[in-house]
């Protein structure tokens, strides 16, 4: 090929470079920022950078890199002529969107990183609402889809009808922020105060370009007034019962939130087991419920058959949400009476002779469906085995019941002893095996601080309780070793152990260690287990952990809007601070709030505008304002919160904070001061008119004082004109 035809085809390839180069830039968003960080660190598949041959900075155009800012098809060019080495470097480790990002960086070297908001969608749209009524909520989504944090600096409403519309909760908030790729939602509520359309819009102020997004809201008022139903319950459990016993009555108020009489049509039974159920209370076809007001309707069941039964209670009504239904449900079960013993065995290990009485306690359980009717509980087999003082358990023991049968030992003797702790009723007979030993050498006596079974709190699912602590001493002679430490019974796995206690650790005479239990409960209901403690002398003990695992009723979800709140200053004894909370159903089932909980220096407000007094039932979509207010006290930092309690045991926690000073001292009235205005002025602050005035009396005065001597010295005296 001659040097002519080499030099077209050369040139040819080029072109070709160019336009390749051009369609990749116009196929691709350039990134500068990425362009940036391969520029510097080389191809994500390792070796050398940019900036080895070009300096640090494309600013500084070092070896003419200049030419290929924006330019991406200069870049491939340069590749692929393998100038300057850079093709055996870099052939094929940068995709063609990677050439791209590399142009922009060099075009744009000094680029850095920054937020881009998006807010979607760009209008909220409400669906026609009864004027002072609260549509069910929604949502706008904001979004950082640029390369650094997106500070949120504020959330506002505005526009003619921006009071009918309230942030009502989501994940944004005002000081927060959104880092890059991620995104938050604003929660927004609509109560018409009166009727017609009614516009505002919702406006995030940020520190992306812009400066801030809006969302248009819209939405209608209507005048005409209707009931609203509202249940404080929408099921009820009638738990295990007798058949043909009737349960205790169950109440479920029903309550009118609208702006119009409620007027219940029909009120039915219905179901599989209808005929069980029987109805009463106040509520009645006959009778409305006025707005604001309310009913009770209650149920009875009574179970013919064993096994499970169910059916539900509907009434219709002109409620503009409908009718509304409680379900029912149950078991029945013949009559079974019961008993059970914790510990199922007594070991007293070894015990010196002729010292004093160990004690030890068994508890005894109702765990049938009817009374226990107790005959006799006795102890035989030997003599250093008896019943000591304090049994608590009598002739009858309710269902669920429990009581204590303490069990005392005192060997007379050296060697092994065996007992039984019987316990006759009208359930089957119950044994306990009794063991110990005698012994004239020293012993351990390990004893335990609790006595009777742990019961903890009721705890929501996947939560934790607060730590019970059980002292295990010795207040033997002798050193004692662990020799066993373990959870057992039915739900071991919703309990642990914690402490200075632990197997094999040895106790010394006098000294003492710790075993903490602590209940996270893993399903609803009663959970129990049993914390078993051995000693190598043979003393075993058994101490009954109990709990209630509480789950959040499926499909309620309350949104405290803001989670937490510092009030800043106050003055103790001055005017106290207040704060609105929005409280929002977000969820697709009613939440009963049953009170609210309060440490520190805080306390609800109450406010005809704002939440009604607990308990109360807040409806899907439905929002209302917790009012609080800060009274400090004392001087000094304050902290405290609120804890609001829902139905099936749920709640939610705001934390509360705030700084008082105290009250400036008071004095009696004080006479004016006079501080540098020749006793004309009581001003402190140095920048009293009277001073500039006697300034001037004073240089009028001196004037006067020396034209009247410059007269004297002219004029001829009395005596010179005689």
């Amino acid at each position: 090929m001659t040097g002519y035809k080499q030099h077209q085809f050369a040139l040819r390839g080029l072109g070709a470079l160019l336009v390749l180069g051009g369609a990749l830039q116009s196929a691709h968003a350039a990134d500068a920022l990425n362009g940036k960080s391969l520029y510097l660190n080389g191809p994500a598949s390792g070796g050398a950078s940019c900036a080895g041959c070009h300096g640090a900075s494309p600013a500084s155009n070092v070896n003419g890199i200049l030419r290929a800012a924006n330019a991406p098809s200069v870049i491939s060019a340069a590749f692929a002529a393998n100038r300057g080495g850079m093709g055996a470097l870099f052939n094929g480790k940068f995709s063609a969107a990677e050439i791209a990002d590399l142009a922009a960086f060099i075009g744009d070297p000094n680029v850095t990183a920054a937020p881009a908001a998006s807010l979607s969608p760009a209008s909220l749209s409400f669906s026609g609402t009864t004027v002072g009524q609260s549509a069910g909520a929604l949502s706008a989504t904001l979004s950082n889809t640029g390369s650094a944090a997106l500070t949120i600096a504020s959330i506002g409403l505005s526009g003619a009808a921006s009071a009918d519309y309230s942030v009502s909760g989501g994940t944004c908030a005002a000081g927060g922020s959104v880092a890059a790729g991620a995104n938050c939602t604003v929660q927004v509520t609509f109560k018409p105060a009166s009727a017609g359309a009614r516009a505002a819009t919702l406006t995030i102020a940020h520190n992306a370009t812009g400066g801030s997004s809006t969302v248009s809201l819209s939405g209608t008022g209507n005048a005409a007034a209707q009931a609203t139903i509202a249940l404080s319950a929408t099921s009820v459990n009638f738990g295990a019962l007798l058949t043909n016993t009737a349960s205790a009555p169950q109440t479920v108020t029903v309550s009118n939130s609208g702006q119009a009489a409620l007027t219940l049509g029909a009120i039915t039974l219905g179901g599989a087991n209808s005929g069980i159920f029987t109805l009463g209370g106040s509520c009645s076809t006959a009778a409305p419920v006025a707005a604001g007001g309310n009913c009770t309707l209650t149920v009875l069941a009574t179970p013919t058959a064993a096994g499970a039964f169910s059916g539900s209670v509907t009434l219709a009504s002109n409620a503009s949400n409908g009718n509304a239904t409680i379900g029912l449900s149950g078991s029945g079960a013949a009559a079974a009476p019961a008993v059970a013993a914790n510990p199922t065995a007594l070991a007293f290990g070894a015990q010196t002779v002729g010292a004093a009485a160990v004690t030890q306690n068994v508890t005894l359980t109702n765990s049938g469906n009817v009374a226990l009717n107790i005959a006799s509980i006795a102890v035989s087999g030997a003599s250093g085995v008896a019943i000591g003082s304090g049994n608590s358990c009598g002739a009858t023991l309710a269902v669920n019941a429990n009581c204590t049968v303490p069990v005392v030992f005192t060997p007379a003797t050296a060697g092994d002893v065996a007992a039984t702790l019987l316990v006759r009723s009208n359930a089957a007979d119950l044994r306990v095996a009794i063991t110990g030993s005698g012994t004239t050498a020293a012993v351990a006596k390990p004893a335990l601080s609790d006595t009777g079974a742990v019961k903890f709190a009721d705890t929501q699912l996947g939560k934790s309780s607060a730590a019970h602590s059980t002292t295990l001493r010795n207040d033997g002679s002798a050193a004692l070793k662990i020799a066993t430490l373990t959870l057992g019974g039915a739900n071991a796995g919703d309990f642990t152990l914690g402490g200075s206690c632990a197997v094999n650790g040895t106790l010394s005479p006098a000294a003492s260690c710790t075993v903490d239990s602590v209940f996270k409960p893993t399903a609803a209901g009663a959970r129990s287990a049993d914390l078993v403690l051995v000693t190598d002398g043979g003393a075993q003990f058994t101490l009954g952990l109990g709990g209630n695992g509480v789950a959040v009723p499926a499909g309620a979800a309350l949104t405290v809007n803001p989670q937490s709140f510092d009030f800043g200053a106050a003055t103790v004894g001055g005017t106290a601070p207040t704060k609105r909370f929005a409280l929002t159903n977000s969820g697709s089932a009613a939440v009963t709030l049953s009170g609210a909980v309060y440490t520190g220096p805080f306390a609800t407000v109450a406010d005809a505008t704002g939440c009604a007094a607990m308990p109360f039932t807040l409806q899907p979509g439905a929002s209302c304002e917790l009012v609080v207010r800060y009274t400090p006290a004392t001087a000094g930092a304050s902290s405290g919160s609120v804890q609001i309690q829902g139905d099936g045991g749920a709640s939610w926690t705001v934390s509360l904070a705030g700084q008082a000073s105290a009250a400036p001292a008071v004095t009696g009235p004080t006479q004016p001061q006079n501080s540098g205005g020749g006793g004309c002025s009581a001003v402190r602050d140095g920048s009293d008119p009277m001073l500039a005035l006697l300034v001037l009396m004073s240089l009028g005065v001196l004037g006067w004082r020396r034209a009247t001597r410059a007269t004297g010295a002219t004029q001829p005296s009395n005596k010179e004109a005689a």
